[in-house]
């Protein structure tokens, strides 16, 4: 655990910040500013709050410990005082957490997308068993899952599938989910019981908010109509309903095939303004080196990040060298346990970094 002493400067400090927000937003009158300020002010409020949280804990140690040495008081003071004294560093933790630098996309909506890697067939099966748990998971926190493309094959698998996830906080908590998934397990189509291993991609975007202008010039861009392709349905296969949309500049291409003509173009337009943004992401990130050490691992997507082991039972992510057994669950749609450890590890990684700053 960070110690809380270290950082309490810069506790400090967002308290002083704090404080001129607020005198700056009695008097400010340009609507922009207010916008802005208020923005900040809603930021750091948790912050401020918690960080009160611990100074009123101290506080009341503090009469507690008087309370102590009053003969009369001490045995009713000494239960509160142990109580107090233990709610502390659960104070004191939340308040650094809320401290670490946060991913301005945090609270963002997401573009999910999955694709069958090496291993054939049990790939696209494996590729079909991942979608369905983040449909399952995404329903679990009550967030609207569409789904904008899927490319299915013949026995129940995916060559690829896109959805957009709405929701509070979707890319913040799915953003690591990004990378090389591998399976290990028996495939359906394997008679002689013999393990396989396979891998599917995952890529998880952040949806620019609505004050991210991302410009997208008509020349830049060509827009093919065909028929839709999937697994069945006679509005699939005969009418020319799926877009797809090439960005000459960047080599981007998008298809939306899941509805109306009219609202896959909208739909492909939203996926690849997603994609030209995380471009834009990675591109600024890969000149910050040195931020990226606090990340957990490189963000490749071409990195291996998770193996999930069917005869086993075993869930393993690979960055932070956690393993479960409970991988029934999860691939049912039970994924907070990994997230939860996950968003452990990236806002330890965070704090020591703040921690080293003031050493």
């Amino acid at each position: 655990m960070i110690e809380f002493a270290r950082l309490e400067r810069r506790l400090e400090q967002a308290v002083d910040r704090f404080e001129r927000v607020e005198a700056r937003l009695a008097a400010a009158t340009d609507g922009a500013e207010i916008v802005k300020l208020g923005q900040e002010h809603s930021d750091l409020k948790p912050l401020i709050d918690a960080f009160n949280a611990v100074k009123a804990a101290r506080a009341e140690i503090g009469n507690l410990e008087a309370m102590a040495n009053d003969p009369e008081m001490a045995e009713l003071a000494a239960d509160e005082l142990k109580a107090v004294k233990n709610a502390l560093p659960e104070l004191q933790q939340a308040a650094l957490l809320l401290l670490a630098p946060r991913d301005k996309d945090e609270s963002a909506s997401a573009i999910l997308e999955v694709r069958a890697g090496t291993g054939g067939e049990e790939a696209a099966l494996f590729a079909a068993d991942l979608f369905r748990m983040y449909q399952k998971y995404a329903s679990s926190r009550r967030w609207r899952f569409e789904i904008e493309s899927l490319s299915e094959t013949g026995i129940g698998g995916l060559k690829e599938a896109v959805a957009s996830i709405t929701g509070a906080g979707v890319f913040g908590r799915l953003r690591w989910e990004s990378g090389v998934h591998r399976v290990q397990r028996v495939p359906e189509t394997e008679a002689g019981g013999r393990i396989h291993t396979s891998a599917a991609t995952v890529a998880v975007l952040p949806q620019p908010e609505g004050d991210v202008d991302i410009v997208i010039d008509d020349k830049d861009i060509r827009i093919d109509t065909m028929r839709a392709s999937g697994a069945g349905g006679q509005h699939v296969n005969k009418t020319d309903s799926a877009v797809r949309i090439t960005h000459m500049p960047s080599g981007i291409v998008v298809v939306a095939q899941e509805k109306s003509q009219h609202q896959n173009r909208a739909n492909a337009m939203k996926v690849l303004k997603a994609k030209l943004y995380d471009a834009e992401r990675e591109r600024q990130a890969s000149e910050r080196a040195a931020e990226r050490k606090g990340q957990i691992g490189s963000g490749d997507r071409s990195e291996r990040i998770r193996t999930y082991n069917f005869p086993q039972g075993r869930i393993t992510d690979h960055r932070i060298n956690l393993t479960l057994y409970n991988l029934s669950e999860v691939i049912e749609g039970a994924l907070d346990p990994v997230l939860d450890a996950l968003a452990a590890e990236d806002q330890a990684r965070k704090l020591a970094a703040l921690e080293d700053g003031d050493a």
